[in-house]
């Protein structure tokens, strides 16, 4: 129930902060009779695709620690594995030169970590119970500098913009179509029926490419994040943890769906499918393979 009221707080949001922008900005509508008036829809299409993205950036560390529970320690913890993930970060964040995240545990058994915030020096990283409990410090050092470099990177932010972007070409794309199946095969001399339909099923069709071409992107990112995690905690732990991971793919994914591009493993790919194209991560063979290379 939580999870569905914070989903539709953060679309009201949207929806309010891009009504007020393009108010603003002196916005009256891109469809005119003389047709489309393309600056107009791409001013809207770039405040709707942007406004989305950047209030979930936003909100990021929020939605984060309510979707997991993730709950936040400091030097007060009693509990000597949790201090040691705090050091651990605060050494890792120093060598990373970044201002020092928040830092939680969540309650999964599923082996995971994560990584999200709008500002490299305004972060969180939250590491699971369960690899807690299982991994060894050199493994947990080397996931955690993993999700230290994504922030270091600023991925955060990259992934936002581009999804952006993606956002808003979907967005003009969808409606010029739509506007010109409407005219050409409808007929219709206002715009009609034909007209809502087509820019609904475009926008499913483009966001479903759109999205493949953000996992893509995301699947680079996650070598550049191990290649920081191997220079920060040394490959071979890097290697081990991956390997570790590699041993409990089959555990469920006790991950949010939103946090799967940020943590540290998303699930068992089953050989090559049409599916490991709308995956965040690369595999985990790919992965090793690639650290062993150097």
């Amino acid at each position: 129930m939580l999870r569905i009221i914070l989903f539709l707080a953060t679309n009201l949001a949207i929806i309010l902060v891009a009504s007020i922008t393009l108010s603003l900005l002196g916005f009256r509508g891109y469809l005119t009779e003389n047709g489309i008036n393309f600056n107009a829809l791409l001013i809207f299409c770039f405040v709707f695709g942007m406004a989305g993205s950047f209030i979930s950036l936003l909100l990021s560390k929020f939605l984060a620690k309510t979707s997991t529970g993730t709950k936040l320690i400091d030097d007060n913890s009693r509990d000597a594995r949790e201090i040691m993930v705090l050091q651990t970060v605060r050494q890792l964040a120093k060598q990373a030169g970044i201002g020092m995240p928040d830092v939680g545990i969540f309650p999964a058994n599923q082996a995971n970590a994560f990584a999200t915030g709008f500002n490299k020096n305004h972060a969180l990283v939250s590491i699971s119970q369960g690899m807690l409990n299982r991994y060894t410090d050199s493994e947990i050092k080397a996931v955690l500098a993993h999700e230290v470099s994504h922030i270091a990177n600023g991925d955060m932010v990259t992934m936002t913009l581009l999804q952006g972007v993606i956002n808003t070409f979907v967005m003009f794309l969808a409606r010029v179509i739509g506007y010109t199946a409407d005219k050409a095969i409808f007929k219709s001399k206002n715009t009609g029926p034909g007209y809502y339909i087509v820019v609904f099923l475009c926008e499913i069709i483009l966001s479903i490419i759109a999205s493949i071409i953000v996992m893509w992107f995301s699947r680079v990112r996650e070598y550049s994040a191990d290649k920081g995690a191997a220079r920060m905690a040394g490959a071979h732990s890097m290697i081990a943890a991956l390997e570790h991971l590699q041993k409990e793919s089959m555990m469920p994914n006790e991950m949010p769906k939103s946090l799967n591009a940020f943590a540290i493993a998303e699930g068992k790919h089953k050989g090559f499918s049409l599916a490991n194209l709308f995956m965040s991560h690369p595999p985990l063979e790919k992965r090793i393979e690639a650290l062993r290379r150097g």
